[in-house]
């Protein structure tokens, strides 16, 4: 069974950095696309950023110029540098992963997410 486990959300002051890291494990053939997404209460979930097997990256506009998706194949593990942070970047952050559990089957899973608080 496929599991992603995320880490490294907590309570961080505006201004300050994160990383989260998501790592999956599991019978695992290889990964396609990996994401974070965030949830704030009472917010429709959104992407945060993406990136391809192929490293091609992109960010919501919110995001972009302050938040950096990356990637390690050999771990399996997707990583989110957050700098800059702002109080409306609070929320859930959700890992995403297309992932092949086959050598031409791929399904989607989601980590359980972990909090992210950025006080003002």
């Amino acid at each position: 069974q496929i599991q992603l486990v995320e880490s490294g959300g907590g309570l961080v002051q505006a201004g300050g950095s994160l990383r989260l890291s998501c790592a999956a494990s599991g019978s695992i053939f290889g990964i396609n696309r990996m994401a974070w997404y965030r949830q704030a209460p009472g917010k429709q979930r959104e992407l945060v950023a993406a990136i391809t097997n192929g490293g091609s990256t992109n960010y919501d506009d919110s995001v972009k110029g302050r938040f950096t998706i990356s990637r390690d194949n050999a771990k399996n593990t997707v990583y989110l540098q957050m700098n800059s942070l702002k109080p409306e970047d609070t929320a859930v952050y959700y890992c995403n992963a297309d992932v092949k559990v086959m050598l031409t089957i791929s399904h989607n899973f989601w980590g359980q997410g972990t909090q992210v608080t950025v006080s003002s």
